[in-house]
């Protein structure tokens, strides 16, 4: 299967919606996308929606962190929302969630990042 890397915003806010496989045949794509954006300085947070991601590998994870890290660096934060249960243990055991922030939903992430209306 193959990933894709829906990529829009809301005000401030990036949002990264991902579909499909998240592992180490589609990180780098993932990678290139979410940076480019990125790249623009124009965004204050970032919201990861794994609402329709069906698998994700340790690669997914290096992403994931990686975009983190860019993020926080800007004053920023990474939120994730809508996390399949077989994900969202990898998220768990990696500890992850001590570091990033989980929503149920797009809007409860948004609503977190001050920008749901």
């Amino acid at each position: 299967m193959s990933l894709f890397v829906d990529v829009t915003h809301r005000r401030n806010v990036l949002i990264v919606r991902l579909s499909g496989e998240l592992d180490h045949h589609t990180a780098a794509e993932a990678r290139k996308r979410m940076d480019a954006e990125l790249a623009k300085g124009i965004y204050a947070h970032m919201i990861l929606n794994l609402s329709e991601l069906s698998f994700m590998d340790s690669s997914g994870l290096g992403v994931v962190l990686g975009r983190y890290r860019q993020i926080s660096e800007q004053g920023g934060k990474l939120y994730l929302c809508s996390v399949h249960p077989s994900i969202h243990r990898l998220f768990e055991l990696s500890g992850m969630f001590k570091i990033l922030a989980l929503h149920d939903d797009e809007f409860a992430a948004l609503r977190a990042c001050g920008v749901a209306s």
